[in-house]
């Protein structure tokens, strides 16, 4: 499964396979449905809650608001450099991977912005 897969598999309950940055979107241009939902329907998942009570079972510190690593250790996601410099292809990322500060921003801002696309509900100091 891709990284940007069990993102959404731990957010959502399903994975979801990334677009290349600039794609349409799928047809009706929202994730699938949860069994039983009407097709097309936005899921509109609370992110904050279900990355919130994640993160709180870590016992530790994580501002995934603002990380992609912490929001990936909050998901029990590998957060490695090889790991993210993957999501990174995956979104289309066209900087340079050895500047992981700059792909960080990139990376979390993207995956927000995958997020809300999908039926995330995002808190509003997350800027997508």
């Amino acid at each position: 499964m891709s990284v940007f897969g069990k993102i959404m598999s731990a957010i959502f309950g399903h994975p979801a396979e990334a677009a290349p940055a600039g794609s349409p979107p799928a047809a009706g241009g929202t994730a699938a449905a949860p069994a039983g939902a009407p097709a097309g329907a936005p899921q509109n998942v609370d992110v904050a809650a279900i990355v919130d009570a994640a993160a709180t079972a870590k016992h530790e510190k994580l501002e995934w608001r603002t990380s992609i690593v912490d929001l990936m250790k909050a998901l029990d996601i590998d957060s490695s450099l090889a790991a993210r410099k993957e999501l990174a292809k995956e979104l289309g990322y066209s900087g340079d991977t050895n500047d992981s500060a700059s792909m960080n921003v990139w990376l979390h801002k993207q995956v927000m912005s995958k997020l809300a696309a999908n039926g995330g509900k995002l808190p509003p100091e997350i800027k997508h």
